[in-house]
């Protein structure tokens, strides 16, 4: 079994694609006015308006009501994406902070709430991990 993507239903989709562009650097896929997806080597962010859901029935999502799920992207250096995205992400939660498990993290928010890390493994054991 392989994770394949991770969906985030929102209700300003243009919006949203627009933050995660800018603090990814990649472009989205946009499929419909409705839904988008990132690309990364590993995995795909998609990103779908409420819209979206009808198809699969009705109230099975509230948009901006995360508060349980941390998305991470594993980055080649996190301090240099720090600079580069801090101008444009309003709700910084955390700086660049090394954990004890042996990531470099940054914790931030995107427009909805929702809770990303940007991480970038520096100790042995993390490396290997992640090799």
């Amino acid at each position: 079994m392989n994770l394949t993507s991770l969906r985030i239903i929102t209700t300003d989709i243009e919006r949203l694609v627009q933050f995660f562009e800018t603090v990814t650097g990649l472009t989205a896929q946009w499929y419909t006015e409705e839904f988008a997806e990132i690309l990364t080597n590993k995995g795909t962010l998609a990103l779908g308006s409420t819209r979206t859901m009808s198809l699969f029935g009705e109230g099975l999502v509230q948009p901006g009501t995360n508060k349980n799920v941390i998305i991470e992207f594993r980055v080649d250096n996190v301090d240099e994406v720090y600079k580069r995205i801090k101008n444009s992400v309003s709700d910084i939660v955390q700086q660049p902070t090394t954990m004890p498990w042996g990531n470099r993290s940054l914790l931030f928010r995107d427009p909805d709430g929702n809770l990303i890390n940007f991480f970038t493994p520096v100790t042995p054991e993390a490396i290997k991990k992640f090799s």
